[in-house]
């Protein structure tokens, strides 16, 4: 048998769109341009693609926020997660240039900007056995679209092995090396895969990490760091030397943070270059 609800609590029809007024778009009279609103931290499934063109799965943080003139009170939040929740297809770095230009003709808006901070898994294979495992990134894009300029920045973490040369220098055997954090910040050409950088980053390793070894990849790793001693100083400019010489680069921050293995602190190094190569 059907039940029915009591009158009282049947819900009302929703009234027409029309006839709800628009707070958002009345008139503010301070006369105070808002640089950036919109929505903060919003945690949204993403599918990324990889430089294979392989969408790689992750969980995103995801702030969007749009220009406000003066005039207006208020910009319309809702549109924001509407926007994200109908971007259903794999996203790419000159997708996200897309994004942001959708977002901006929906609010209305001069001037756009997203920002997606995700865990970044790419398959590895470790050096001997080929054993494949999966190895995650800290990665952040930031892309603005201002007035037809297309700005994109990218930021990733991505560990590595150093060895001290030191240690290894004045002991008579062994040599003390340490789990180590690079983080690029670098301001990009659309053409930059994400690839890119952590491959320009763990080529200038001590030894580059991987998230599963079997013990003949270990003595592989082991030795190779032994060979190849790095101080925090020598990683940061050999990785820098490499940020200099590519093209699709214009500017960066670079961090180098060694977590010390016989020290109760890190050793640090930081370089900025406003006009990487002099592009």
């Amino acid at each position: 048998m059907k039940l029915s609800r009591p009158q009282s609590q049947v819900a009302a029809l929703p009234p027409d769109r029309h006839d709800i007024p628009d707070v958002q778009a009345s008139t503010d009279v301070r006369e105070i341009d808002i640089q950036r609103v919109g929505i903060k931290d919003l945690r949204h499934p993403l599918a990324f693609v990889d430089r294979s063109g392989t969408p790689v799965n992750t969980v995103a943080h995801a702030s969007m926020t749009v220009h406000l003139p003066k005039e207006y009170k208020g910009t319309h939040m809702s549109r924001f997660v509407e926007l994200l929740n109908e971007s259903r297809e794999p996203l790419s770095i000159r997708g996200l240039q897309t994004l942001v230009e959708m977002m901006n003709e929906r609010l209305h808006a001069r001037a756009g900007h997203i920002e997606l901070t995700f865990p970044y898994f790419l398959r590895k294979q470790a050096p001997v056995s080929g054993v494949e495992s999966l190895m995650d990134y800290s990665v952040t894009l930031a892309a603005s679209v201002t007035e037809q300029r297309f700005d994109l920045t990218v930021t990733t973490v991505i560990p590595i092995t150093s060895l001290c040369p030191c240690s290894k220098e004045i002991s008579d055997y062994g040599a003390h090396n340490q789990r180590s954090h690079v983080t690029v910040n670098a301001r990009v050409e659309p053409s930059m895969w994400i690839e890119d950088l952590i491959d320009l980053v763990e080529d200038q390793a001590s030894s580059e990490l991987y998230a599963f070894l079997k013990r003949h990849d270990e003595k592989f790793v082991t030795e190779q760091a032994y060979d190849n001693p790095k101080f925090v100083e020598d990683v940061i400019r050999d990785v820098a030397a490499q940020l200099n010489m590519e093209p699709r680069i214009h500017a960066y921050t670079l961090e180098v943070e060694n977590f010390e293995a016989i020290h109760n602190h890190s050793a640090y190094a930081m370089i900025e270059v406003d006009d990487a190569g002099g592009k």
